[in-house]
């Protein structure tokens, strides 16, 4: 039987990823409010975290990435694809690429029109502005002052200066700025960075408020189900380095797992399609068919290309001579390429002129890689880099699924991308 911990609190965030670090971070701001924050993986202290460049490490180390891989995927020739996700103190937030981005105007303005009342871009600029703190300072579309810290690259570099030329060349403007006026058009991005080191929601929200009496903050606590009574959740079961352990609640549980996560969370509690429960052997608390329905996320591919200058990351992974310099050049100074994330510029185009607005983003990569794995990345033994098409509007749409009872397996995650004629189109 799980063992109590004969403790109640007012919240109950599982997971600690981008949005569970806010909430939790906010909610505690309230002194009456005892506020309890589970994350399955480990705190943050692994280097690599914060080290801009360092997120090639994390990409495929265990220790704090779920590494999970999609089902068979029917229209890419039944294979499947590595889904990185943090398994840390921020999520995904801690492991990702650091590229700050919005999104487009017309994406929020499309919620509204979908009945999401108060979530389009007039009514949520002034909250994109309370979380920053922008390094070019403060104007109609960005602030200062906020928690999340913004910054410009360290540099501009030679190979993303030529790429953008070769856009201006192609008819697409340059953009100062990507999350102002408009989307549409190349330029450098910016990064969640500060003093060169990563910024995450953990680093943003939880290390300011560590240490408020009334937030109590347990790694390495891995949710396996919400408790129910009389059709109310009062708590949370979660397996820790102790076994197992229950939570309860007198207020919320809030369930932020993330995209595949959540989901899998509330399946593992009986809160699901009543079939697919049924048929894991998993008693059903309620038939909610929308549960792990409509999956819909980017589709990118990799275009690798040989570089007749020197000037890219590849070389300086052949040489540790090279690797030290930077080392040295980045403890000492905070500058060279790991000061940097290594995709310092990109674009935003329609695929169609019709359009109203950009469902393209090429990522402009400055290395490229000979294999790029769920347990190897290997860069090619000579300069390369990679442009990454990624369609933001695919019309594929998926499931989120157990694939077994035990909830510590990975889910099963199927997309459905290159389903339609546009989307086939779009990627072309």
């Amino acid at each position: 039987m799980p063992i109590e911990d004969g403790e109640n609190y007012d919240f109950i965030v599982s997971g600690a990823g981008s949005a569970g670090c806010v909430l939790a971070a906010r909610l505690s701001e309230n002194p009456r409010h005892r506020v309890l924050l589970l994350e399955a993986g480990p705190r943050d202290h692994n280097i690599w975290i914060h080290i801009p460049l360092g997120y090639a490490r994390t990409y495929i180390n265990p220790a704090v990435n779920w590494k999970f891989e999609s089902q068979p995927q029917p229209q890419l020739g039944n294979r499947r694809l590595y889904l990185p996700r943090g398994k840390t103190l921020g999520g995904s937030s801690s492991i990702n690429g650091m590229v700050y981005i919005r999104g487009s105007h017309g994406d929020y303005d499309e919620w509204r029109q979908r009945g999401c009342e108060g979530w389009d871009w007039d009514s949520i600029l002034p909250f994109f502005k309370r979380a920053e703190d922008q390094a070019r300072g403060a104007d109609a579309f960005h602030g200062v002052g906020g928690p999340l810290r913004v910054s410009d690259q360290p540099a501009r570099t030679e190979l993303a200066e030529a790429v953008l030329r070769a856009c201006e060349q192609a008819g697409i403007p340059r953009n100062p700025d990507f999350n102002g006026p408009t989307q549409e058009g190349c330029g450098y991005y910016q990064t969640t960075t500060g003093n060169r080191r990563r910024w995450s929601a953990a680093k943003a929200y939880v290390e300011p408020a560590r240490r408020r009496p009334n937030l109590v903050i347990r790694t390495r606590a891995h949710a396996t189900r919400v408790l129910t009574e009389n059709n109310r959740a009062v708590g949370i079961e979660y397996h820790s380095p102790h076994g197992r352990r229950i939570a309860r609640t007198r207020g919320e549980v809030i369930v932020s797992g993330g995209a595949y996560g959540s989901p899998q969370l509330l399946l593992l509690s009986g809160l699901g399609p009543a079939q697919h429960l049924q048929d894991m052997g998993i008693r059903v608390v309620r038939d909610i068919p929308a549960v792990g329905s409509n999956l819909h996320d980017h589709f990118n591919t990799y275009l690798s290309w040989r570089c007749t200058k020197p000037i890219t990351l590849n070389d300086l992974d052949k040489s540790k001579v090279r690797k030290a310099a930077a080392a040295a050049r980045y403890l000492l100074f905070r500058t060279g390429p790991m000061a940097s994330n290594g995709i310092h510029a990109g674009l935003f185009t329609r695929s169609d002129p019709r359009f109203e607005r950009p469902d393209i983003q090429v990522n402009v990569f400055e290395w490229s890689t000979l294999e790029r794995s769920i347990n190897r990345v290997v860069p090619h033994p000579f300069p390369g880099f990679t442009l990454s098409p990624v369609h933001l509007r695919p019309d594929g749409r998926g499931t989120v699924r157990l694939a077994s009872p035990d909830p510590l397996a990975a889910p099963a995650v199927l997309f459905d991308y290159l389903r339609t004629e546009y989307d086939m189109q779009a990627m072309l």
